[in-house]
């Protein structure tokens, strides 16, 4: 252990360059990533891996003190202490009091974000290597509640994967952490109990979207029921208006208040609430984001105008906004529809969020949507948060199909059993019968199907069935720990090409 302790003492000291994976040789087993070693009074604490799992070191000349504060195995002699310690809620906590950089923050004064939704809890060292090329920072913790139950992950969980890979890469440039898609305070308190500075209140359940294709009587006759104060206000503020943001001009009449009024009111008075609730328990230091894009018709310009109106009239403080975009923005492909009809409408919404606030246009179901970044990019003058989860399970799931097509195929048919299924909780539109049968193809051909559309809506949407089969999750974990550097590097480019299509600039100084 002596000797163990020197080794780690001279990487420190050395400053030396890095080598593959990152990780460093401590005998025939044991291996330790370099840029996870650190000092904190007289106490080294690093992260170390096995054939089996990760786990921190901490290394200190006495039993009590900082070494203390950690729970694990202690080992070592009467010169110097060692204790083996899991990566646990306990040793998560610790870390992050100790090492404050290792906890998320709230991003509201960071100008492009980037949601880098980990559903495996193995994909933060793969993000912050592209993340730290680009002037931009990523929100690494992300999960909704349909993801924690697909996953059997909870959101404390969640944030202490993130804690444990930010220490891992000794990456200090500050991180979110997302409770994504929430729209109860139960569950918006579950994410906070969990540090989770980031709150999206999806607001489907709460806003009256039917009401966009009522006829103008029945809205007029619902309209009537809300109270006078509050009739006169909208009316003077609005109709008869005209709103001119740069180029896009909105015109409002009487029936379009009226309408926003009876979809809208209702929701407002919600995300009023919330905000309250977030201000009570975290002050200023949290990140709310507005989503009315889980509706089944682009969101008007009026209707986003008249949202983003409001909230600054309730005081709400947000930091960024979803709009639903015209065109498909569906699981795992590409854009769906008329770029250029979408660059046209997209202007719009970016103009409204510049003028009303300059809060973030945010992108939802955002990754591999390459077609369009060019156009979010530009409009939004990278003020914008580009929200991902699925493709870096792909990406994994890609890692199985180059290395172990045993396993891919196992994992493939799990999909296809439960595809329809899974169609209950995902809006794809996938003709799986264009899949290739995977028993009629080589091995050195199962990669390729990560780049089918069919394939990969299929493998995306069906996550969670994997994941819970008892025979497929203990290969697959103990596949993705084996191939640890493939994943990494197959995010890392991933991820540049995310962020280089979207224009994002390069740091400087890397």
């Amino acid at each position: 252990m002596k000797k163990l302790l020197q080794t780690v003492s001279t990487v420190i000291d050395s400053h030396e360059n890095e080598i593959r994976n990152n990780i460093r040789t401590c005998g025939s087993s044991l291996l330790f990533y370099k840029d996870s070693i650190h000092k904190k009074d007289n106490t080294i604490v690093a992260m170390f891996r096995d054939h089996i799992d990760r786990f921190l070191m901490v290394f200190s000349p006495r039993e009590d003190g900082i070494i203390a504060e950690f729970s694990g195995e202690q080992i070592g002699d009467s010169e110097t202490i060692a204790r083996k310690c899991p990566l646990d809620e306990h040793n998560a906590k610790v870390l992050r009091r100790l090492f404050p950089w290792t906890a998320p923050i709230s991003l509201r004064d960071r100008k492009t974000t980037i949601g880098c939704g980990d559903r495996l809890g193995l994909a933060t060292a793969g993000h912050i290597a592209a993340a730290r090329q680009f002037e931009v920072t990523p929100v690494l913790a992300q999960q909704s509640i349909r993801e924690l139950d697909l996953t059997g992950r909870t959101y404390r969980q969640v944030v202490d994967d993130a804690t444990f890979m930010v220490f891992q890469t000794g990456y200090r440039g500050g991180y979110g952490a997302d409770g994504d898609h929430l729209k109860t305070l139960e569950d918006i308190d579950t994410a906070l109990a969990a540090e989770m500075p980031m709150i999206t209140l999806d607001l489907s359940e709460v806003m009256n979207a039917a009401a966009g294709g009522w006829p103008q009587n029945k809205v007029d006759q619902t309209y009537a029921g809300t109270a006078a104060q509050v009739r006169r206000r909208l009316e003077t503020a609005y109709a008869g208006r005209k709103f001119t943001f740069g180029t896009s001009t909105i015109n409002f009449d009487a029936s379009d208040v009226r309408r926003c009024a009876v979809m809208y009111l209702a929701a407002l008075d919600f995300a009023e609430k919330v905000h309250q609730h977030l201000v009570s328990r975290r002050g200023s230091k949290f990140d709310l984001e507005i989503s009315i894009d889980e509706t089944g018709s682009p969101t008007l310009p009026a209707h986003h105008l008249f949202i983003a109106r409001e909230l600054l009239h309730r005081g709400i403080e947000f930091t960024s906004l979803a709009p639903r975009f015209i065109g498909e923005f569906q699981k795992a492909v590409d854009y769906i529809g008329d770029p250029g009809e979408f660059a046209r409408q997209f202007q719009v919404h970016a103009d409204i969020a510049r003028n009303n606030g300059n809060y973030k246009i945010s992108i939802h179901s955002g990754s591999d949507k390459f077609m369009v970044y060019p156009t979010i990019g530009e409009m939004t003058g990278m003020r914008l948060h580009l929200k991902t989860a699925g493709t870096s399970w792909l990406e994994a799931v890609r890692v199985i199909a180059e290395n172990d097509p045993v396993l891919y195929r196992v994992m493939h048919k799990c999909a296809l059993d439960n595809f329809d299924r899974m169609l209950s909780l995902y809006h794809i539109t996938a003709d799986i019968t264009r899949i290739p049968d995977v028993d009629d193809l080589y091995d050195e051909d199962l990669p390729g199907l990560l780049e089918l559309p069919e394939a990969r809506q299929l493998l995306h949407i069906t996550y969670g069935p994997i994941l819970h089969d008892k025979y497929i999750r203990p290969l697959f974990f103990a596949a993705m720990h084996k191939f640890e550097h493939e994943y990494l590097e197959k995010l890392k480019t991933h991820f540049e090409k995310h962020l280089g299509l979207l224009g994002v600039p390069h740091r400087k100084n890397e």
